[in-house]
């Protein structure tokens, strides 16, 4: 249990990555607080969690700065200081380039980057604050490199969570803070499902292009990060490590057969 003894916070916990994430660094002996605007997928995923002991919860919406700076000072209030960032919390919308509103531009951006940024800032002040250092991942994806333009508005945000991550790390290094990036493939979530899988010819097209030949599972990028988090991956800063089946390393398609 190379990280017990450690204190994380979680964005977007109350469901898919970041609730296996919270179920792994639990599992490992770090506490956890884990945050998300939805209260009631929150306290489910608490209660299925269990460990009271190790758990806590925020209810809060990453684009404010004010609720994901009292995400951190929770971890510190109850916890004592804060070891483990994870800015997890994402939405994706399926929509034509050309229809994408102000509304709905702002929304994903002030979420998966803007929000990020918000970890990033709150969670390296504490760290530097506290000493010793900390490691701060940001959930990206392979749309940080691909252009799906049914995805339009994810892919700009995750395009920008790479550079944060960089610079974040070359900033940051002097203090001894690591800033890593994970970049999913396919994982699958509900997100997943309500966005990318939103038919059978929609699955096959996705499968098409993943030699893995099948869609990932949460624990899996949760061991990814679980990784990153730990002293195993000390010289690592600044990079994005793609759980994604093969699907970056692949020119062409691949056969895939029916359910």
């Amino acid at each position: 249990m190379k990280l017990s003894g450690k204190v994380a916070a979680i964005t977007g916990a109350a469901r898919g990555i970041g609730k296996a994430c919270a179920k792994r660094f639990l599992d490992d002996g770090v506490k956890v607080v884990i945050s998300d605007v939805d209260a009631g997928g929150l306290a489910a995923t608490a209660a299925e969690l269990g460990r009271p002991d190790a758990l806590r919860t925020v209810v809060g919406n990453v684009a404010k700065r004010t609720d994901v700076d009292g995400l951190v000072a929770t971890a510190v209030k109850e916890f004592g200081r804060l070891d483990i960032m994870v800015n997890n919390a994402g939405v994706a919308r399926n929509r034509d380039i050309l229809e994408i509103s102000e509304e709905e531009f702002d929304e994903i951006i002030g979420i998966n980057l803007k929000g990020a940024f918000f970890g990033v800032q709150a969670a390296a002040k504490q760290m530097i604050a506290q000493g010793g250092g900390g490691v701060i991942i940001n959930m990206s994806s392979v749309n940080a490199l691909l252009a799906i333009p049914a995805l339009a508005t994810y892919a700009m945000s995750k395009g920008g969570m790479k550079q944060l991550t960089s610079v974040a790390a070359v900033a940051l290094a002097p203090h001894n803070i690591r800033v890593v990036a994970v970049g999913p493939g396919t994982i699958l979530t509900d997100m997943v499902a309500s966005s990318i899988y939103t038919s059978e010819d929609a699955r096959k097209t996705v499968m098409s292009r993943t030699p893995a030949g099948r869609g990932g599972e949460p624990s899996e990028v949760a061991s990814v990060v679980a990784f990153l988090a730990s002293d195993d991956a000390s010289y690592i800063t600044g990079q994005t490590i793609y759980p994604d089946g093969g699907r970056l390393i692949l020119n062409y398609t691949v056969p895939v057969k029916d359910k």
